[in-house]
């Protein structure tokens, strides 16, 4: 079995690898052409110098796998790829997209008789030699064409499912970035409070070891968490700076949109949205506030 793999960052690229490490034929393309000849030195992927040629590669039925920045770009990019494919071809969204986007995407590429999968993606950097969870949406026809793929990026038996219609995947794996909003916030807020408590002199390090260890809060963020501690427990060089996806975003926007109380998880989004505040002016009106009807003393800089 052959695809094309367009786009081969830090995602795309371990995808790569994986597929060609479990016997999955890989054409790739990036546009940072050293990225394209390590993978091709390293992991004997067939490398491209365009989509075009990528495609052009491809056995007659054609299967595209796309791992790049959700928005504008995999939008441009599923359109510029119809001229290049034929009824029957498949294309597979792995990236972070938004799962309205993929339902239209997918409405879009079947007027042109070509299948579309949205993949909801899981795993990171330790996707490569651990495995990827993939959540994926589509036609019970292309999920079936898509198995063998699916296996070799995870494992014969588990982590990956087709979840149900084009639109499902994406669906899914945003649901499941907001409930990691939510695990993180909750983690980071329980470790400040320990961190805190000067008088006991805890050592973080040792606390978020023992946990891993048949406790009910055990999970690999934790596990990720024990392992970073036991180097740094000051954090000094770690700017108190958290981004934010899209996808926690649109959780909480389809909690509005279905009426569903997510509390947990909204409130785990403002937390990063706070973080993000470099100027604090909330906080210099509620001081300001303060002084005028009581009289209460403001902090200068």
């Amino acid at each position: 079995m052959k695809l094309a793999m367009i786009g081969l960052g830090k995602m795309g690229g371990n995808m790569a690898a994986r597929l060609l490490r479990n016997n999955i034929e890989v054409v790739g393309f990036d546009f940072n052409h050293d990225t394209v000849s390590q993978l091709v030195a390293k992991e004997g992927m067939e490398g491209a110098r365009s989509v075009e040629e990528a495609i052009q590669r491809l056995p007659e039925q054609k299967i595209v796998w796309l791992m790049l920045p959700a928005g504008e770009i995999t939008e441009n990019q599923i359109k510029d790829l119809v001229p290049m494919l034929n009824k029957g071809d498949i294309v597979i969204d792995g990236g972070n997209s938004n799962y309205k986007h993929s339902m239209r995407r997918g409405q879009f590429l079947a007027e042109h008789g070509i299948e579309f999968i949205d993949c909801g993606t899981s795993g990171g950097i330790w996707g490569l030699e651990n495995g990827y969870c993939l959540m994926y949406g589509g036609t019970k026809e292309a999920a079936a064409i898509m198995k063998p793929v699916m296996k070799a990026l995870t494992h014969e038996d588990r982590g990956w499912a087709h979840v149900g219609p084009i639109g499902s995947g994406h669906f899914t794996k945003m649901i499941h970035n907001g409930i990691e909003y939510g695990m993180m916030q909750a983690m980071a807020e329980g470790l400040d409070l320990i961190k805190g408590k000067e008088e006991f002199s805890l050592d973080l390090a040792q606390i978020t070891e023992l946990w891993r260890h048949g406790s009910v809060v055990r999970s690999w963020l934790l596990d990720l968490t024990a392992e970073a501690l036991k180097d740094d427990q000051s954090l000094e060089a770690i700017a108190p700076y958290v981004a934010d996806s899209g996808e926690g975003r649109w959780t909480v926007v389809e909690a509005v949109e279905q009426g569903v109380a997510a509390p947990v998880l909204t409130v785990a989004l403002q937390a990063r949205f706070r973080s993000q505040d470099s100027t604090g002016y909330s906080y210099k009106l509620l001081s300001l506030m303060r002084n005028a009807f009581g009289g209460h003393a403001v902090k200068s800089k």
